[in-house]
């Protein structure tokens, strides 16, 4: 086992653990670096501005997003002071996070400007994980994230796609997967040669073809209606959509309990669970912990690849 150093509110965590009668040991720390002299175990560090904080169950408030925005705050530092070599986030109300006077969209705009990257350098990315299950699966980055849809035709540049493509393709090769990226179109049918919508012929291709002139291999772009098929019979190793829904609906129907949100483009490996806060669940014994299992079973292989242990 290694080292996890949870950060956020210990009161809200020993209420839940005494509801559910678990057998939850962990120690505190009073600093988070106290961890790195520590042999392998569970250890937590509560924020001092969380201390005494009234966090109630299943239910959205400014609280909460305030307990996520100052533990987001702190891992941040956590991870640029060497003490940890990953990160695994849990879900956070967007509405709440920004309530709280954070004024971002996610996690992965969040933690792209905390650590100095810039959220149009990393890339959002969703993948099914069951180390368990060797059947393919599907792998899909984003070129724009949370935009609203009348948005989206501006955001798809040639220079975003071409970016996105040479991350996905180096957490392909990561993984120790072959095969080529599948790239969406942005209209239906990839835009009939331009006779709906031009975006592909003026956007996507010549995109695709700066990405093979640096010899990455990638192909498209493949109507959004027939590319998640092949993708999942294993044709591709992962596919590149062009907006949020296009493709995190395919992805979210084969794989919601066991797919993992990973941020391609930080310094530091970067994993969540795919799901939302999900307050109806809280209390009814309904929840899976599935997602979150594959989120820390990825970051622990990501750790892995890059040398790291904590």
């Amino acid at each position: 086992m290694e080292r996890i150093l949870l950060i956020g509110p210990g009161a809200a965590l020993d209420r839940v653990s005494a509801r559910l009668d678990a057998d939850f040991s962990y120690e505190v720390v009073e600093v988070p670096g106290d961890v790195r002299s520590r042999d392998a175990g569970l250890y937590l560090y509560e924020p001092p501005q969380l201390a005494g904080g009234d966090f109630p169950e299943g239910v959205a408030c400014t609280e909460g997003g305030r307990a996520a925005g100052v533990s987001l705050d702190v891992a941040v530092d956590v991870l640029k002071g060497g003490i940890a070599d990953g990160l695994v986030t849990c879900p956070l109300n967007k509405a709440m996070l920004q309530s709280a006077g954070f004024n971002f969209p996610g996690h992965t705009e969040f933690l792209a400007e905390k650590l100095g990257v810039g959220a149009d350098k990393v890339c959002m990315h969703l993948c099914g994980h069951d180390p368990e299950d060797d059947a393919p699966k599907l792998r899909v980055s984003l070129v724009t994230t949370h935009p609203a849809l009348r948005e989206v035709p501006g955001l798809v540049t040639q220079e975003r796609i071409l970016h996105c493509l040479r991350l996905t393709a180096d957490f392909v090769r990561t993984l120790g997967l072959s095969g080529p990226v599948g790239v969406c179109g942005l209209n239906p049918h990839a835009g009939e040669s331009g006779k709906i919508g031009d975006e592909e012929t003026r956007i996507v291709i010549p995109a695709l073809e700066a990405a093979k002139a640096e010899g990455l291999d990638v192909v498209g772009p493949i109507p959004g209606d027939t590319i998640f098929h092949f993708a999942a019979k294993g044709d591709y190793p992962a596919v590149l959509a062009m907006y949020h829904d296009q493709g995190l609906a395919p992805l979210k129907l084969l794989h919601f309990s066991q797919a993992v949100n990973v941020t391609l483009g930080l310094p530091y490996p970067r994993t969540s669970p795919d799901h939302g806060t999900g307050y109806d669940l809280v209390g009814t014994g309904k929840a899976s912990i599935k997602s979150f299992q594959a989120a820390l079973d990825m970051a622990r292989a990501l750790v892995s690849s890059k040398g790291g242990q904590a």
